[in-house]
């Protein structure tokens, strides 16, 4: 078909429209294509930090930093302008999981949804592993080791609290670069609330004067037994041995109060080495807790179970055996001593 030659200057600006239209076209859907197409990462992923100061030119250096990651950086700071994002890119380190794409990237750093880390605070350990424990994470900022435990707890607005059981055993998450006097933060607060949750649900005869017993003697069972089913039972030893004016007679108080001079063996000479912490020489509780508890071992420390024994003994396969009568109780010991032996 001819064209009129008066129609041929707009036919070829048409023509130019078209042919930009249809560039522009492509290259819009080259930059949908872009943001929605998964990274190329290996199958256990990686980790993209971001530094204070680093905008998103120096977030797209880092990517390029990886051969073949980042294919058209441009799309990526086009949308990270165009978008509102670039001036509210966050600190911290972030993870670049297979199926990652650079939408879901830039929009999880603008909100800041950073790594996080898991510490696991042992049912039962004392505050002496949590410091050890705090102290070997690679994540954890350290801004306590020189500190003597007395100094930790003014750091934590606790001055002159002793610190042992007071850290409420979870699994904790947290970001890079978190500090330890942050972490015990946290783990304090935890404890605070449950010891006051329990404390407000105790039995109505329950032998102890004060939260504090009641942690106190959490700490105890929790060190007494693994069974979750068997704390009210060794709770319920312990309160009417403490109604009585009894005797605790509780090994892991003997052990607390050796400290360091503890060498796996626990003695006759042990037992009878009078310490604060000798139950054994020393009537009622010990001063300060000797772990740290957890939730079952609080909630039966206030709620201890019914019953009529006074003694248990291991029965070396994780329980014990309880008895009335100290003849029932040697007569036990006797048994699963000679049992183990």
């Amino acid at each position: 078909m001819r064209f009129p030659a008066r129609f041929r200057p707009a036919l070829l600006v048409l023509l130019a429209l078209l042919a930009g239209v249809a560039l522009l076209y492509g290259v819009y859907a080259d930059y949908r294509r872009f943001l929605d197409t998964p990274f190329d990462v290996p199958a256990d992923g990686l980790v993209l930090e971001v530094r204070p100061g680093m905008g998103i030119d120096a977030i797209i250096r880092e990517l390029r930093r990886q051969p073949g990651l980042l294919r058209s950086p441009r799309y990526l700071e086009a949308y990270a302008r165009l978008n509102g994002l670039a001036p509210r890119l966050k600190t911290g380190e972030y993870a670049l999981a297979p199926g990652t794409t650079p939408r879901d990237m830039l929009e999880r750093i603008a909100a800041g949804r950073v790594i996080q880390y898991p510490l696991t605070v042992i049912e039962g350990w004392t505050f002496r592993q949590l410091r050890q424990a705090l102290a070997v994470h690679p994540k954890i900022a350290q801004t306590l080791r020189e500190a003597s435990d007395a100094e930790i707890m003014a750091r934590l607005d606790r001055p002159g609290r002793h610190p042992e059981g007071w850290f409420f055993p979870d699994t904790y998450h947290f970001p890079a670069g978190f500090t330890d006097e942050a972490f015990l933060r946290r783990a304090l607060a935890a404890m605070e609330r449950r010891l006051t949750r329990a404390w407000s649900q105790r039995a109505a005869d329950l032998p102890l004067d004060d939260p504090y017993q009641a942690l106190i003697l959490a700490s105890i069972i929790e060190k007494e037994t693994g069974l979750a089913a068997e704390r009210p039972a060794i709770a319920g030893v312990f309160a009417r041995r403490l109604r009585k004016g009894m005797l605790l007679q509780t090994d892991p108080t003997v052990i607390y109060g050796l400290g360091t001079a503890f060498d796996g063996d626990l003695r006759r000479r042990d037992l009878a080495a009078d310490t604060p912490y000798n139950t054994y020489t020393r009537k009622g509780l010990p001063p300060t807790p000797i772990a740290l508890p957890g939730a079952g071992a609080l909630d039966a420390a206030v709620r201890p179970a019914d019953g009529d024994a006074l003694y248990f003994v291991a029965d070396g396969e994780g329980g014990h055996v309880f008895s009335r009568t100290l003849d029932e109780h040697n007569r036990a010991v006797r048994r699963y001593r000679l049992e183990e032996k």
